[in-house]
């Protein structure tokens, strides 16, 4: 088979697609703030994309004039591509100060923040068991 018109359909719907959707539109350009943290969007993207097309069969009266030469002749075609992108932005990633936080754009906030200050409570349940520890504790008196 030869090159078929819904082959010239697809690659130039999917060519669009290709320069509409690259790396850049799922992690967006990272932008420096003033403190020297970097912040870089990240997005969701989804695509469909559909072809379709037909053949048809030329009119009775117009088969007998048609000189093929041995060789099937080539029916009239209608066809059609399309496609759609979506781009939905999910957060930020921000990177600073020892840090890397996943700031969400919607959602559940409060649990989102409630998991990122788990490690701090930690470290300062950690901090509050070790001060309550008094050398005079380790000491060993030794009595006669």
């Amino acid at each position: 088979m030869g090159n078929h018109p819904i082959e010239s359909l697809m690659k130039t719907a999917m060519e669009s697609i290709q320069q509409i959707v690259d790396v850049n539109t799922i992690v967006g350009d990272p932008v420096e703030t003033h403190d020297g943290s970097v912040i870089i969007p990240i997005s969701r993207v989804s695509c469909g994309f559909a072809a379709g097309g037909s053949e048809f069969a030329p009119a009775d009266d117009n088969k007998e004039n048609v000189n093929t030469g041995g060789q099937a002749p080539a029916l009239p075609f209608g066809g059609g591509a399309g496609a759609g992108v979506s781009v939905q932005p999910v957060g930020f990633l921000v990177v600073g100060n020892g840090n890397i936080r996943l700031l969400p754009v919607d959602g559940n906030v409060v649990v989102d923040r409630l998991i990122d200050a788990v490690p701090d409570v930690l470290d300062r349940v950690t901090g509050m068991f070790q001060k309550k520890k008094r050398p005079s504790d380790d000491i060993i008196i030794a009595r006669d």
